[in-house]
């Protein structure tokens, strides 16, 4: 079995992980009627809940709590679903194991993986459509040194789908990694930006051998579809 802090074998072909049991990995964004919160924030501070889950002790030590079930899901697709919740439904949910990830505007809470056709029914019944978010206001240029997640400007997404697509590339930056560097990443708060890379950038993105998400297409987009690189410093071609 894959350990949590391994990325799955290069060598197993889709097909292969296809008949492991398979996993999912619930996202629950709080989106109440009033104040919503932005959208590249929601996309950052989903990154940051998954990056959150994989660094806890509870995943991190052999015997922690959650381990086995973080890498049941990892040795599978790495799936992911983003839900959204408000009022007594987010805090309903909150009492199930998980952790609950705040930016700016947004509050995320990432859950332990469930099977794929066996979550609680507290996040079942939660909507996975209307989750379009607008910006709050002008985003600044990312801070020197911070890593980015680069969006396609070719892509049109919902705002839950892309913050799932954020939360694959933080995971693929996270397994490319030595310790040091995640150290000091997590040292952090796993600081990062989402930002949509131009036309011309993202052709050198996609080329540059950064971490690169290419998405199953079972909703939303085709299949294979490039969605999201990981720009960390750290990965950068010397």
């Amino acid at each position: 079995m894959t350990t949590p802090f391994e990325a799955p074998s290069p060598a197993a072909a889709p097909s292969e992980r296809d008949a492991n049991p398979q996993y999912v990995l619930p996202l629950l964004v709080r989106l109440e009627r009033t104040d919503p919160p932005g959208r590249t924030d929601a996309l950052e501070t989903s990154a940051r809940a998954v990056l959150t889950l994989l660094s806890d002790p509870r995943v991190t030590e052999p015997d922690g709590e959650w381990a086995e079930r973080v890498a049941a899901w990892e040795d599978a697709r790495i799936r992911k679903v983003v839900r959204r919740a408000r009022g007594g439904e987010w805090r309903k949910a909150g009492e199930l194991p998980g952790i609950t990830v705040t930016g700016a505007t947004a509050e995320v809470r990432v859950f332990v993986p469930v099977p794929l056709d066996g979550w609680p029914k507290e996040l079942a019944k939660l909507q996975v459509s209307g989750t379009d978010l607008e910006e709050t206001g002008p985003l600044a240029a990312p801070e020197p040194g911070v890593p980015v997640l680069w969006l396609n400007p070719e892509l049109e997404m919902s705002a839950g789908k892309t913050m799932a697509q954020t939360g694959h590339a933080a995971q693929l930056a996270w397994w490319r990694l030595d310790d040091a560097q995640r150290k000091e990443w997590a040292g952090s708060g796993f600081a990062l930006a989402v930002r949509t890379a131009t036309p011309d950038s993202w052709v050198r993105l996609t080329a540059s051998g950064l971490p690169l998400v290419q998405d199953a297409g079972f909703t939303e987009i085709a299949p294979g579809s490039s969605t999201v690189v990981a720009d960390h410093p750290a990965l950068r071609a010397v």
